[in-house]
């Protein structure tokens, strides 16, 4: 009897274990990226305070861009879209951001 109830656990458990993983998957897909959009706003700030609107304008308004994107799909409530923008927005404000200081240290000082 403990071999029969052993073994209907065990299967119980090979088909619990996959269904938990895949509803964790889907819960961090539905829950509002929160994080995301605080490290792309964090990112871009870092960019403008390393003077990436004088020196790589166009990829800081990308960035900017972005996340006002992302914003609009948070909004919406499309949380997936949300976080893919955030994470865009941030990946270009941190490239705003490498350009305005490396821009920075060629130019020669007065």
């Amino acid at each position: 009897m403990l071999t029969v109830v052993s073994w209907t656990a065990t299967r119980l458990m090979a088909k619990l274990i996959p269904s938990a993983f895949g509803l964790l998957a889907l819960m961090a897909c539905a829950t509002a990226p929160v994080q995301e959009m605080s490290d792309a706003r964090q990112a871009i700030h870092s960019a403008e305070a390393s003077g990436a609107m004088q020196r790589s304008p166009n990829t800081l308004l990308a960035a900017q861009r972005l996340l006002r994107e992302a914003q609009e799909r948070l909004e919406a409530g499309a949380y997936g879209e949300a976080r893919r923008y955030a994470l865009d927005a941030r990946d270009t404000a941190i490239k705003a951001r490498e350009q305005a200081t490396r821009d920075a240290t060629l130019q020669p000082t007065p």
